[in-house]
């Protein structure tokens, strides 16, 4: 069983090499192919990838037409029967992929990922729950949850309530890394990738569509790859990118509960949550002059 690699490349051609160079260091107990889809990178002449990796496979977009329409065109492109959707800044210290490639091969109905750490090692918070107003509710009263044994906190709630020490299913998992059979495109809308969003949230949103579909999401805690993750975004964008994920997450709250009572509800309260947060943050950054992740 092959696994095909996608990896969308937009203006960071040193660093996408360092990931692609990092997959063929690390990755021998399984067959693979490396699917580069370059989004119309206007910094970058993709050919170069070729010089330096002529074995992968190439595929140049005339426009850059976002990640999840970027993840298609590779996929259209590859010939594995598993996908590995996989962010051009991880960086992989050990063989990964095949341990998640294992996995799926036993569990075909799950959409799997593997531990994410920042470069200094902290855990990314990459096995996730879906949004609902109980958790909503829950994490503001947070001091009351750290009353709860840590197991049984982190099981209820996931997210930052847990720390990636121990494998476990889950409702949706970070599209920086995300393995899941061909097959299972089958069972989406339209049979592939939903591309309605840009960027942000369409993780979240396939992994709602495949958990329609009978898939599983799946957290493994037994390896780790890291994700550098851009942390040093500027107030003013850190806005806007808030702003688009809350329009994405109402999205797809609509989708899986419809624009009722529950629905409007949710809207008040996690919008509040999160602008309050947004604002903390800053606050914390103008005092301490430290960002809190």
């Amino acid at each position: 069983m092959q696994v095909s690699i996608i990896i969308i490349n937009y203006n960071t051609f040193d660093i996408t090499c360092d990931c692609i160079a990092s997959v063929i260091e690390h990755t021998k107990n399984f067959d693979y192919e490396i699917v580069l889809v370059d989004n119309a990178s206007p910094k970058d002449n993709p050919d170069d990838f070729l010089k330096r990796f002529p074995n992968i496979t190439l595929v140049k977009n005339p426009e850059n037409n976002g990640f999840a329409k970027g993840n298609n065109h590779g996929i259209k492109n590859a010939k594995g029967e598993l996908i590995l959707l996989l962010n051009s800044d991880t960086i992989l210290t050990e063989d990964s992929i095949s341990i998640a490639a294992d996995f799926i091969s036993n569990n075909p109905k799950t959409v799997v990922t593997t531990k994410l750490v920042y470069q200094d090692g902290v855990y990314q918070h990459n096995a996730r729950k879906f949004r609902s107003i109980r958790n909503e509710l829950l994490d503001l009263a947070r001091p009351a949850l750290y009353l709860l044994p840590y197991r049984t906190r982190a099981k209820l709630m996931l997210n930052q309530y847990f720390n990636g020490d121990f494998s476990t299913y889950c409702d949706w998992v970070s599209g920086a890394l995300m393995m899941f059979h061909r097959d299972a495109l089958n069972s989406l809308p339209g049979q592939i990738l939903d591309d309605r969003f840009f960027m942000y949230a369409e993780d979240t949103l396939w992994c709602y569509q495949f958990s329609e579909a009978g898939f599983h999401s799946y957290f493994i805690a037994d390896t780790s790859v890291i994700h550098i993750a851009n942390a040093s975004t500027e107030p003013e964008k850190q806005l806007k990118l808030l702003k688009t994920m809350l329009k994405h997450e109402l999205i797809i709250m609509a989708e899986r509960k419809g624009k009722g009572f529950y629905y409007h509800t949710f809207e008040i309260i996690f919008t509040f949550k999160e602008m309050m947060r947004y604002y903390i943050k800053q606050i914390a950054l103008r005092l301490f002059n430290k960002r809190i992740r």
